[in-house]
């Protein structure tokens, strides 16, 4: 392979990463406005679109393995790959997120509307703004980007311990409300963990780009560095 054609394949490996991460945000969405509305419809289209983000996770694995097994990639083109990779993975997680709210709101079928002491919508709405920042700091390659995302991940993280404290009330003081109050419960936990798996992509980009581990050290997510590695 030479090294245009490489540098091709590169390109549409991330084309087709965009695509899924599309599809995987569309999908947060509609299971949002699903809870919201109480449409059934909607989950339906969830539940499409989770055969299409698993579909496009095995094709776009098998296209990096590809890549991997026929070339020796530069050292910021193999971080490239391995993080395209592991972003696949937190996008697939994503959408099975989708999946996971719109079965619950398929459980709330038959059950009356709640006025709950929690702010879904709102929360939804953060989480989905860190995948969507996440991925524009992909296809920029910009770390700063990625490193603002990291500590959105604080807020998303308080809203859902202040859900599971005012829910896990309702369900001790108020019965009657308690299987509305579980499934908001788990609706609100399935969000946080689309947070994690943006603050994840974001670890990913900030390593392909300065070949930099931001894991588990929350004094290097803060703290900017100067230094990017070609």
């Amino acid at each position: 392979m030479t090294r245009i054609r490489f540098q091709q394949s590169l390109e549409e490996l991330k084309e087709q990463l965009l695509v899924m991460a599309g599809l995987a945000e569309q999908s947060i969405q509609r299971a949002i406005e699903a809870y919201r509305v109480r449409d059934l419809s909607i989950c339906d289209l969830v539940n499409r679109s989770e055969l299409a983000i698993n579909r496009l996770e095995r094709e776009i694995d098998q296209a990096a393995l590809d890549l991997l097994a026929m070339e020796q990639p530069m050292a910021i083109d193999l971080r490239f790959i391995l993080s395209v990779i592991k972003i696949n993975a937190d996008l697939e997680r994503v959408g099975d997120a989708a999946k996971s709210i719109s079965d619950r709101v398929r459980s709330m079928e038959q059950m009356p509307q709640a006025d709950l002491p929690v702010d879904i919508p709102r929360m939804a709405e953060l989480a989905t703004e860190m995948v969507r920042k996440s991925l524009q700091s992909f296809i920029e390659g910009d770390a700063e980007l990625a490193r603002s995302i990291l500590t959105m991940d604080d807020a998303v993280d308080a809203m859902n311990r202040a859900a599971y404290k005012a829910l896990t009330k309702v369900m001790e003081e108020q019965s009657h409300l308690a299987p509305q109050a579980l499934n908001a419960l788990m609706i609100s936990r399935a969000l946080e963990r689309v947070a994690d798996h943006a603050t994840n992509i974001a670890e990913d980009v900030i390593f392909w780009v300065q070949g930099a581990d931001v894991r588990h050290h929350k004094s290097l997510k803060t703290a900017p560095d100067p230094h990017t590695m070609e």
